[in-house]
């Protein structure tokens, strides 16, 4: 069955940050975002450990160890960047201020609901960090993650079963299979893997899912 790679998924993402947008990255999987952005295009990455104008990974050995995202990665910062406080970064977050959030995720639901911090596991260590006030402060949240565990469970699911981040939250979902809308009808199909039909990718989804629509932009 056809999916995109990791790096396609990412690169999909960018497609849809605008310029000037002021855009989180979450920790993992969407941190590749930022290599994909067009170099032409303006867009303002903000770090939850204070960081705004941040760049994408630096070459091999170029690495400034001051100079981390969230996760601990080393990233660059452009010119015109700043690093601050991390109360300050957290305002930035709760006040409305990011357009965009882009997070990882455990199980996402037929309305938007986003579970992307503990799997409910008893031996897990709860640990939200940003990702509640990021959910709820950014006037948009993407979620990028595979369409199903390694067990081949679907993570887009009709109700979530492991701890909420945030209620009717999510914007748009992005996996190795699809590009889903979130709507008020639904789940809506916006682009699939090459080769995949919607019964494919209906089979795959725990979620009703439905159709493109024609001439969907």
């Amino acid at each position: 069955m056809s999916r995109y790679t990791r790096d396609q998924m990412a690169e999909r993402v960018a497609q849809d940050i605008p310029e000037g947008a002021y855009v989180n990255l979450g920790i993992g999987l969407p941190t590749k975002v930022a290599n994909y952005l067009p170099a032409e295009r303006e867009v303002f990455l903000h770090s939850e450990n204070g960081l705004l104008g941040m760049g994408p990974s630096p070459a091999p050995g170029e690495e400034d160890e001051d100079l981390i995202n969230a996760g601990k990665q080393p990233v660059t910062l452009l010119t015109g960047g700043a690093y601050f406080h991390h109360a300050d970064s957290f305002a930035m977050m709760r006040g409305g201020h990011l357009d965009i959030c882009v997070l990882g995720a455990f199980q996402v639901s037929g309305g938007g609901d986003l579970a992307n911090w503990h799997t409910g596991a008893p031996d897990a260590i709860p640990a939200v960090g940003g990702a509640m006030d990021l959910a709820l402060g950014a006037k948009q949240v993407f979620v990028m993650m595979e369409h199903q565990t390694k067990t081949g469970e679907s993570k887009v699911v009709e109700q979530c079963t492991y701890p909420l981040t945030g209620i009717a939250c999510v914007s748009r979902i992005y996996t190795d299979m699809a590009v889903l809308d979130v709507t008020p009808q639904g789940l809506r199909v916006r682009e699939m893997a090459p080769g995949l039909t919607f019964n494919d990718l209906q089979a795959a989804t725990a979620a009703k899912l439905l159709p493109a629509e024609p001439n969907q932009e």
